[in-house]
């Protein structure tokens, strides 16, 4: 009788630690369930800033892009504003980003994998002022997305294919 109930109460043991394994695994996965939510979500709506810009106004656009990032993406934005905004005030360059869908690829509390189906429209000055020549290219991205202060900011951009 005395060997049942020490059974009985290991048994029970064990049940109460995988329980409060289970409840822990569970709310991890809802945090990062809601982490890709809202990462989602910000992720579509920063990506036209970060990816779109006007010759006239590209200095201002770029430094706007560069308050949705983090980290070395930071410094990168930083240093592209002078290479681009050259080459886009010379070929008097407009490019106009449009997210057309987007998926969470991984997800975990407080870091985001973002996939994001993007339509970029790029205007250009012909050569010998022959007019504006247009471009439409279909491009998929990946943004790494981090929580800070409350905020999704993108830490990492990646172009995975482009196509014309």
């Amino acid at each position: 009788m005395r060997a049942v109930r020490v059974v009985l109460g290991v048994l029970v043991l064990a049940l109460g630690v995988a329980a409060g394994v289970l409840w822990l695994d569970w709310r991890a996965l809802r945090g990062g369930e809601a982490a890709g939510i809202e990462a989602l979500a910000a992720a579509k709506a920063v990506a036209p800033e970060l990816l779109s810009y006007d010759y006239r106004t590209v200095e201002r656009d770029l430094a706007r892009a560069g308050q949705h990032t983090t980290g070395a993406l930071t410094r990168e934005y930083a240093e592209l504003s002078g290479s681009l905004s050259a080459r886009a005030k010379e070929r008097k360059m407009v490019q106009t980003a449009t997210v057309v869908a987007a998926a969470v690829e991984r997800a975990e509390p407080g870091r985001v994998e973002v996939l994001l189906f993007v339509n970029t429209g790029t205007i250009t000055e012909a050569e010998g002022g022959a007019g504006p020549r247009q471009q439409v290219s279909r491009t998929r991205a990946r943004f790494v997305m981090i929580e800070k202060g409350g905020r999704w900011l993108v830490s990492d951009l990646s172009t995975l294919i482009g196509t014309a």
